[in-house]
């Protein structure tokens, strides 16, 4: 099991401000990094990828693709544990399960 290091509230607000829903079906999600300054890229990857070994733990997620090139993540999850609406609500910045989920298992 791979124990990875705790993404702070602060770096999950930031890294959520910068994500869109490039495709999204139940069960599965792929979350794009819309990163407008190339210096800013080293930064926001090495938070993504923390990101997604945040995640790999969580209930309800069964993987995690992480693609640092292509700026995507692709989540696969088990709608019946994570309502698909909740992912919406987490790139808006607003409270939702997956980010309750993300904190706990990065905690």
């Amino acid at each position: 099991m791979t124990i990875a290091p705790a993404l702070d509230p602060a770096a999950m607000r930031r890294l959520t401000s910068l994500l869109r829903i490039a495709h999204h079906i139940p069960g599965r999600v792929r979350l794009k990094l819309n990163v407008a300054a190339v210096g800013e890229m080293t930064e926001i990857i090495a938070v993504a990828k923390n990101f997604g070994r945040s995640f790999e733990n969580a209930p309800g997620i069964r993987s995690v693709s992480v693609n640092p090139a292509a700026l995507s993540c692709v989540v696969e999850y088990d709608p019946g544990r994570i309502p698909p609406a909740e992912w919406e609500a987490l790139v808006k910045g607003a409270p939702s399960m997956v980010a309750a989920l993300l904190a706990g298992a990065a905690a």
